[in-house]
């Protein structure tokens, strides 16, 4: 017998697909379709499909099935870009670093007092780790200059540079812009309508090419930074207008309350005020994650070559450029199980942050 969640969403589903004559002609349509489609890409990605780095085998089934043997070929250039063959164990450990970091995080056991301690010290260890891992120059291993960066490792670092840099400066500047004294506000308004009226493109292109000619010779940047950099500053000004929407929602009585426990400007916010906010704007906050993890692929334009600029390079072999549609599917798989996850993740996140609240 089925269980009676399993044969409520199948009533659910009925009542949905067939209530009417015209719903049933679109439903079967609509299925017979998803079927077709499924049986064909099944076809062309696994039953005719080629999996070897075999060129020859892959010219054969050009048209009837997949050439997955182009990423065999070519997946350490699309995962780590230039940096150098021989030394790719470095990015891989790198990218590990980061992402177990990341995952642990996540993790809610680790949210309490001690645990976010450990927390902290794992990430100021991880990231010195992380730069000392790409860049080398200490410990004996080879110097590797940030230009020879890419793929994965750098799209992970400035999507958390990007994040991690511009929130801090998001929440001031999004207090700044509620704030009661008028040089200030008007400050903070102007730098982010100043930023959010430009494309990301725009900044990237300043930090890369004419930042350079505005500093001095002592203050010279390398282009990693500075694009890192044109990020965090780019996000900031986003990150301001999501956390403002979530100071809105407070209800005024939280001010009063926390004015009357004699808390301070600074204490209130911090203890009281922004942590309602957020949970108000869990959402928001992810998309801006997620938007600073598609925009990373934009940083191609100024020579530094993520995931979809170093699938660029790889097309670069005349040998294998007819099978991009299968380059472009195992990028776009990575990016689509990142967000995925990331989105699957907020969901759970702002259910358990709005159980705590109630």
């Amino acid at each position: 017998m089925k269980a009676p969640d399993t044969e409520a969403v199948l009533a659910r589903l009925g009542r949905a697909m067939f209530r009417s004559p015209g719903a049933a002609a679109v439903s079967l349509l609509l299925t017979a379709a998803l079927a077709w489609a499924a049986f064909a890409l099944w076809r062309w990605g696994v039953r005719d499909a080629v999996f070897g780095a075999d060129l020859a085998a892959c010219q054969a089934a050009r048209g009837q099935g997949a050439c997955w043997g182009f990423v065999a070929e070519k997946h350490r250039l699309i995962l780590f870009g230039r940096y150098p063959y021989d030394a790719q164990w470095r990015p891989l450990l790198a990218s590990a670093l980061l992402l177990a970091m990341l995952a642990l995080s996540a993790w809610p056991r680790l949210w309490s007092r001690a645990g976010a301690r450990w927390l902290a010290a794992g990430w100021l260890l991880a990231l010195p780790a992380f730069f000392v891992l790409m860049a080398g120059g200490v410990f004996g291993l080879a110097r590797i200059e940030s230009a020879a960066w890419g793929g994965l490792p750098l799209t992970l670092v400035l999507t958390l540079i990007g994040m991690v840099g511009s929130a801090p400066l998001g929440v001031l500047l999004a207090l700044g812009r509620r704030s009661s004294l008028g040089a200030v506000s008007m400050l903070c308004t102007l730098y982010i309508e100043l930023v959010r009226s430009v494309p990301l493109i725009t900044v990237l292109f300043v930090a890369a090419f004419v930042l350079p000619l505005m500093l001095p010779p002592q203050w010279q940047l390398d282009a990693f930074t500075r694009i890192a950099c044109g990020i965090a500053l780019f996000q900031a000004a986003y990150l301001a207008e999501t956390v403002r929407g979530g100071l809105q929602t407070v209800p005024r009585g939280q001010y009063e309350a926390a004015a009357s426990l004699g808390l301070g400007y600074w204490r209130s916010h911090a203890s009281i005020i922004l942590p309602q906010a957020f949970v108000a704007v869990v959402p928001a906050l992810v998309n801006s994650l997620l938007s600073t993890f598609m925009d990373t692929a934009l940083v191609t334009v100024v020579s530094l070559y993520d995931l979809t600029g170093a699938l660029r390079l790889a097309f670069g072999d005349a040998q294998w450029n007819a099978f991009f549609i299968e380059g472009y599917l195992f990028v776009g798989a990575i990016y689509f199980f990142g967000c995925l996850a990331l989105s699957r993740y907020s969901g759970w996140l702002e259910r358990r942050l709005r159980a705590g609240v109630r």
